[in-house]
């Protein structure tokens, strides 16, 4: 940018830490470094905010924000991308899903997770592209104690169309304070599909993208 640029960057810097805006707050609005920032407005007398203590009558810090309307620009964007998805477009998607999060041991079709929309997606897949026996579908959850176990159980059967009575005996963990806090509050699920053929099919398949020789470049 040319000089005159600089110029009228600082003088907007100068004016908004007149407004009490932060060094990072000034950086983001202006798209400069926060150490010119430093320097064009070390001079100018301010009276700081007082910090947001999560009320109510707080308006969203500006930086939150514009991270809001920058995620919601890049999901519009990406449902424009994607327009209609084809089976292909499925199989391809779950066989990347599974080849990173699901279980290669023999004679299973298993994957964990927290997410819902992930494991939703992987058993819609497997039931429209295998013959699958759906009374040999089981969900195991992992469950921090305190957490509402039926209501967790309920949930994830919903999602997964897998009757509760199919579900096995889940593992209730004690959350390790020296580690982290967070817990989710329906917990962890594993869907298994016990079969030999199916798990060998889906890993036949992976092994076969995996193998080409040249991919798009």
């Amino acid at each position: 940018m040319g000089n005159q640029g600089k110029v009228v960057e600082r003088a907007k810097a100068r004016e908004l830490r007149a407004e009490a805006w932060t060094l990072a707050e000034i950086a983001a609005e202006l798209g400069v470094a926060k150490g010119s920032v430093s320097v064009w407005v070390r001079d100018v007398d301010f009276v700081p905010k007082p910090r947001n203590r999560g009320h109510r009558d707080h308006r969203p810090h500006p930086l939150t924000v514009r991270k809001n309307v920058e995620l919601e620009r890049c999901r519009t964007e990406a449902d424009e991308w994607l327009g209609a998805v084809t089976h292909r477009d499925l199989t391809m998607f779950c066989l990347g899903l599974y080849a990173g999060e699901g279980s290669k041991t023999p004679g299973c079709v298993s994957m964990a997770n927290t997410n819902p929309a992930l494991l939703r997606i992987l058993l819609v897949w497997l039931r429209s592209h295998f013959d699958i026996d759906e009374t040999r579908l089981r969900c195991k959850l992992y469950l921090h104690e305190g957490l509402d176990l039926a209501e967790a159980t309920t949930s994830w059967s919903m999602l997964t169309g897998i009757p509760v009575e199919q579900f096995s005996a889940p593992y209730r963990a004690t959350a390790d304070q020296s580690r982290r806090g967070s817990k989710h509050v329906f917990g962890c699920a594993t869907v298994m599909y016990s079969c030999t053929l199916t798990h060998r099919r889906l890993l036949a398949m992976i092994e076969a993208i995996s193998s080409v020789p040249s991919l798009p470049g």
